[in-house]
């Protein structure tokens, strides 16, 4: 039977798992290598190939899902990017939250777009778009076109492209190619995050295909896509968008072929993540809006998913306020003091015991910062600039590197350039001090959460005796964040129920007194109605006490670590193509195409033209991702008026499935 190999490049570990018989022969773990990826890759491959004593050419599939373009997300990250937004209007910048999600990067409003009806509103103004490049194109990683009713017409965001593509070489995206819905903004927003994305999946799909043929696997690779599906690594680079929420939706499809639930909630907890949704009926419900992700609501169809910024590398933040103090984490990951100290422990041991000395506690005490090398850095500021040089090549206490509050914005931005990579106090440090785990050195997080400990709160007093009580708090807090985050995910899906937010309900004091098991005169008891299946690798030191919470069963599969690598390799390549048929008026049935509208006397006809070109496109799409043995299905809905007792044709929207298994190589 064929050998299916599936890898997984999560933002702490990078997975791999080998599949024979419908059985997983072998899994393994390797830590992901942010400065070169495919040291990550290669480790974790060359583990499962030896744990299952097999050769690497008697791989007959590989696939490859990623957190990578979702944590870059949530953490803001991301190349340099440029908006050029055809035929919009200034304040539409504001609209979905483009604006938030350019960062500040440029945005050309250029003259042009088209009508409803695919007619141009105006002619494209090419000479304010050459100039743009003049003056903008520089540092620029990729540019993103949005034009008014572009999948109407995209004939204006088709000459924008070209005209880029040959001034600057640069990488384009066009929202029509990512999306076949109206709204323009919210397809801006789309181009934008893909634009953003494309250099970091790009490094990471060429590293993994360079390391797989190194190793000698000689099966193509495939990509897991936002809503499990497999689709081939080049549609991969060119719609990196399409990975996001990639390696949740692997462990969603991972975890339902491990353990054959039909209903349940799954969730997920990586390094920089907790990705929680539902299974119903053995599926995986797709969110009908978009994908959300990082609090930017894309078009991209993805899993039904909430993906929090809580994971076992969150920054534990201390909450000063009131008398009595605490904690937060994340939504922003760093290096665990204790991961970094197992790569440099004399630079990182060394200071420690100098802030444990001082009398006062300092204000970047227990916090190391380094760059990520082979970065591109183009066009920073000289502030921004000179910071990055003082970091230099390795690991340096960050209290040696800031030397003034304005630096604090500075490291703020490199961070989200992905150049430089902080360390602190996270739930991996307390897991250590605990015993929960001992894979890096315990010593250093007992030092860390020692300084951290001995922070001030409101009273005056410290916030935790020492580092085992320190390190306790951290876990309690993670296991309240993470059944907020499930209750939040339940109370959403039975939203017809409750009339208040599901943020709102999940933090209401009866919610909270019924999952304590409340009994005086009155008695409240709640507790989740289905499993939840628990999956990372470390959903066993922190979901047990999750399930106790929320007084549910709590599943945790015997691969649940590598959900998301076995997920990568039993899904199927499913690829949609969509269009609509309109109708400007009375007797013209109007079908949108990518060379431009084209009109029909009869709407039968109209839409079979449409269906043909959809099924040959569609089909095309998925034989280019690897499949054999196509499926085609094609949903129609058709939109009609009363209007003088008879039925008028309005709109009608077409979407074409075609869905298969990959291609395996034989060898």
């Amino acid at each position: 039977m064929a050998l299916l190999l599936g890898v997984d490049t999560g933002g702490t570990y990078t997975d791999a798992a080998l599949i024979r018989d419908d059985q997983v022969i072998a899994s393994a773990k390797s830590l992901t290598t942010r400065q070169d990826l495919a040291i990550g890759v290669g480790g974790a491959v060359r583990a499962v190939l030896a744990e299952a004593d097999v050769n690497a050419t008697e791989v007959s599939m590989a696939a490859l899902s990623t957190t990578l373009a979702t944590n870059a997300l949530v953490e803001g990250q991301g190349g340099r990017v440029a908006l050029i937004y055809v035929g919009f209007a200034a304040e539409d910048l504001e609209r979905h939250g483009l604006a938030e999600a350019l960062k500040g990067d440029p945005a050309l409003i250029l003259s042009g777009g088209h009508s409803h009806a695919g007619t141009e509103a105006a002619p494209l103004d090419r000479d304010a778009l050459l100039a743009f490049l003049e003056t903008e194109s520089a540092g620029v990683s990729g540019f993103a076109v949005a034009s008014l009713f572009a999948t109407r017409n995209p004939a204006h965001e088709q000459e924008v492209a070209r005209i880029i593509t040959e001034r600057t070489g640069a990488p384009v995206t066009c929202s029509h190619e990512l999306s076949s819905k109206l709204n323009g903004p919210k397809r801006a927003v789309t181009a934008v995050l893909n634009a953003r994305l494309i250099g970091m999946i790009d490094r990471l799909i060429n590293r993994a295909a360079d390391t797989l043929a190194a190793l000698g696997v000689e099966a193509p690779m495939m990509v897991v896509r936002g809503d499990g599906a497999l689709m081939s690594a080049e549609q991969a680079r060119e719609r990196p968008i399409e990975t996001i929420l990639s390696g949740p939706a692997a462990s969603i499809v991972g975890a339902r072929w491990m353990t054959g639930a039909e209903n349940a909630l799954v969730s997920d907890i990586g390094g920089t993540t907790t990705d929680v949704a539902l299974i119903r009926d053995g599926l995986p419900q797709i969110d009908p809006a978009g994908a959300e992700v990082g609090g930017f609501r894309t078009m991209v169809e993805a899993v039904a998913m909430r993906t929090t910024g809580l994971g076992g590398d969150s920054q534990v933040h201390l909450n000063a306020s009131g008398l009595e103090g605490g904690i937060t984490l994340g939504p922003r990951r760093v290096l665990p003091v204790s991961l970094v100290a197992h790569e440099a422990p004399e630079i990182v041991h060394a200071a420690l015991d100098v802030q444990l000395r001082s009398v006062t506690p300092g204000e970047y005490d227990g916090r190391f910062v380094r760059a990520v090398l082979g970065m591109p850095s183009v066009g920073l500021p000289e502030r921004d600039a000179a910071v990055l040089a003082r970091i230099g090549t390795g690991l340096r206490p960050l209290g040696e590197v800031l030397k003034t509050r304005l630096e604090q914005s500075s490291l703020k931005r490199l961070i989200e350039r992905g150049l430089v990579q902080v360390a602190g106090v996270t739930p991996s440090d307390a897991s250590h001090v605990l015993g929960r785990v001992a894979a890096w050195d315990r010593e250093a997080a007992e030092k860390a959460l020692q300084l951290f400990a001995r922070r001030r709160i409101g009273t005056g007093n410290p916030l935790a005796s020492g580092p085992e009580e320190m390190a306790q708090m951290i876990v309690d807090q993670l296991t309240e964040q993470t059944a907020l985050a499930l209750l939040e995910t339940a109370f959403a899906e039975e939203a017809e129920h409750f009339p208040l937010p599901p943020s709102e309900l999940a933090r209401h004091v009866l919610t909270q007194r019924g999952f304590a098991g409340h009994d005086g005169i009155l008695s409240f008891k709640a507790g989740l109605n289905v499993d939840v299946l628990g999956l990372g690798a470390s959903a066993a030191c922190y979901y047990p006490a999750v399930g106790e919470r929320l007084n549910a069963n709590m599943v945790l599969p015997t691969h649940g670590g590598v959900a998301n690598a076995i997920g990568a390799v039993v899904g199927q390549i499913t690829q949609r193509r969509s269009g609509a048929v309109t109708s400007p008026s009375e007797g013209k049935y109007r079908v949108h195409l990518d060379e431009g509208p084209q009109d029909f006397a009869d709407s039968a006809e109209a839409l079979r033209c449409l269906e043909e070109r959809l099924t040959v496109e569609a089909r095309a799409a998925a034989e280019a991702a690897g499949a054999a043995d196509i499926n085609l299905h094609i949903a129609r809905d058709i939109r009609t008026a009363q209007v003088e007792a008879r039925d008028v044709f309005v709109e009608a929207t077409l979407t074409v499935t075609a869905s298969g298994r990959p291609r395996v190589a034989h060898n």
